[in-house]
Parts: structure tokens; sequence; C-alpha cells
């Protein structure tokens, strides 16, 4: 059993959620799966390389790339979301 993690987003990453309106259910139901069990095995769910705790989480088409940040708060940062083909671009 894990403990609840809080779940934050960026600017960009809400952005995507209101131009994305039919997909952000499915977004939003995800994170908090997520947030019950960072770990979950049922997504979908793959560490990034060369970066610490950063995951991404494949739903379709489409990437959130998020952070887990384990301190004294327990917390899933989701900082981006995009399709396939443009989430790694910078």
């Amino acid at each position: 059993m894990f403990v609840k993690y809080e779940v934050r987003t960026s600017k960009d990453f809400d952005k995507f959620l209101a131009k994305h309106r039919n997909l952000a259910p499915k977004i939003l139901n995800a994170l908090e799966i997520l947030a019950q069990n960072p770990y979950e095995n049922t997504l979908d769910i793959k560490k990034i390389q060369a970066k610490d705790k950063h995951y991404r989480l494949r739903l379709g088409k489409y990437r959130i790339l998020y952070e887990l940040i384990e301190n004294k708060l327990l917390i899933i940062y989701a900082y981006r979301a995009d399709s396939r083909g443009d989430i790694y671009k910078e």
C-alpha cells in the first residue's frame, strides 16, 4: 500500500489539457491512478533514460512526461503532454 502522491501540473500541461478537452478526462484518470501507486503496472510507464525520477506515460498516441518528487512531500509533477512525434522535441 502506497501513500497517496499529490499531483501537480505545469502551465504547459494545463494548456494541453484545455486544448484537448476530449482527452483530458482520460489523462486525469491516469494521473489519479499514478497518485495511488506511481509504479502501477496496468499503465504503460517507462523511465526516461538520463533523467533521474522522470517517467513517460503512454496513452494511445499521446505521451505524458512526469517527475516523481520524493522528499517530505510525495509529488507527481506532470510537466509535458503531446503527441508521440512531438513530445521529445525541445
